[in-house]
C-alpha cells in the first residue's frame, strides 16, 4: 500500500485522536483517515451522479 504524507493542522489532529484508540471509532489514524477519505468520495461520487457530471469508466 503506498504511503502519503500530509500536513494537518493542529486541531484537526486533536479531533481526529478523540475517535482513535480503545474509547473510539477507529483502531488508528491510517484507518480513521482512510474511511475518512472514502466516505467522502462517495458524497462526492453522489453529488456528481446528481449533477450529471459522473463519468462510467470508473
Amino acid at each position: 500500500m503506498p504511503k502519503i504524507s500530509v500536513e494537518v493542522p493542529a486541531e484537526l489532529l486533536d479531533d481526529l485522536d478523540k475517535h482513535v484508540g480503545d474509547e473510539g471509532k477507529f483502531v488508528n489514524r491510517s484507518e480513521a483517515i482512510r474511511a475518512s477519505v472514502r466516505k467522502t468520495l462517495d458524497i462526492l461520487d453522489e453529488i456528481d451522479e446528481r449533477e450529471g457530471r459522473l463519468d462510467d469508466e470508473y
